[in-house]
């Protein structure tokens, strides 16, 4: 019998469907469910497969796995995964991708909205009973940067434009993208970021992104301009950008993911007035589940058969 571990730290509620739904799919193999990475150890050394988000993989599980032959992943960054030294070079690795558009796009608008209204201002008046009044501002007729151009910038991009914005890509590799006004190559980022009203950040974590968004490219942007990442953490050098943020050389920042997670407690972006912190919420949604199964159930059917080539999203490493 195949043994499939889900490692979830969502509620009980959320992860309790992952198990239910793909145990009645699949009802001769046996599914067990923890929901932290120090719950492994009963279950992982006779798992062949690992159904998980990236940040759940630690050391110690990898260290454990001795019989695992296949990691779902339930999100598309591996960054946490396939850099690890104790990743075996004949687990297979799969990921879910193709499924972020909507939602992430949706935060990222969100995200402008929020910061270009000043939402928090108007949430700390409420809760201290306080009439506060300034002018918003527009997205109307503002410029959007948007760093890594996939599929998400694909869907977020014609979203800008029904709101009035020009759009700008910076990918490293430029193309024709509908919904764009031009287009960039990363080697251009520094020279065209001041053009950015928004900046939004959407590219994957790699050694050439990693810190990319520095103290110098930072200070290239107008005081004006807003930053959104809902990227990875690692993308962003945090230190450049909190002096960046308490020196007012940009407006403000909308952060959903961080070097470290969860966000320490005394991280100096919870203080500050002029950031919206979210918990790696941008992906994360109501129908997530419906969205991210048939990827799963695809590869779990090709596996369970020894169509291994049949496989769909599988990652090298």
């Amino acid at each position: 019998m195949t043994n499939l571990l889900i490692l979830l730290g969502l509620t009980p509620e959320i992860r309790n469907q992952y198990r239910d739904r793909l145990q009645a799919r699949f009802p001769d193999v046996a599914v067990t469910l923890v929901d932290h990475p120090a719950k492994v150890g009963p279950h992982i050394a006779t798992a062949d497969v690992l159904v998980t988000f990236t940040p759940m993989m630690t050391a110690k599980v990898l260290e454990q796995a001795q019989n695992l032959k296949w990691i779902q992943t339930l999100g598309t960054g591996v960054d946490n995964l396939i850099d690890q030294p104790l990743l075996r070079q004949d687990t297979i690795v799969t990921n879910v991708r193709g499924i972020h558009g909507p939602p992430v796009s949706e935060a990222a608008l969100a995200s402008m909205l929020a910061l270009a209204r000043n939402l928090p201002g108007a949430v700390r008046g409420q809760d201290a009973h306080e009439w506060r009044r300034w002018p918003a501002q527009l997205l109307h007729d503002k410029t959007v940067g948007i760093f890594g151009v996939g599929l998400i910038a694909e869907a977020l991009a014609p979203k800008c434009k029904a709101l009035g914005m020009t759009v700008v890509g910076v990918s490293s590799a430029p193309r024709p993208v509908a919904g764009f006004d031009r287009m960039h190559s990363r080697d251009e980022l520094l020279q065209v970021v001041g053009d950015f009203d928004f900046f939004v950040l959407l590219t994957p974590l790699t050694p050439a992104t990693r810190n990319s968004i520095d103290a110098k490219l930072l200070g290239a942007m107008k005081p004006s301009s807003f930053l959104i990442n809902l990227a990875r953490g690692g993308v962003v050098d945090e230190p450049a950008l909190v002096e960046a943020l308490r020196e007012k050389r940009i407006a403000g920042a909308a952060l959903d993911v961080f070097n470290q997670e969860p966000l320490p407690a005394d991280h100096a972006f919870w203080s500050m007035q002029n950031v919206i912190i979210t918990t790696h919420q941008g992906g994360f949604c109501d129908v997530y589940i419906d969205y991210a199964l048939p990827t799963v159930e695809t590869n779990m059917r090709c596996f369970l058969n020894g169509d291994i080539g049949g496989m769909i999203n599988v990652v090298p490493h």
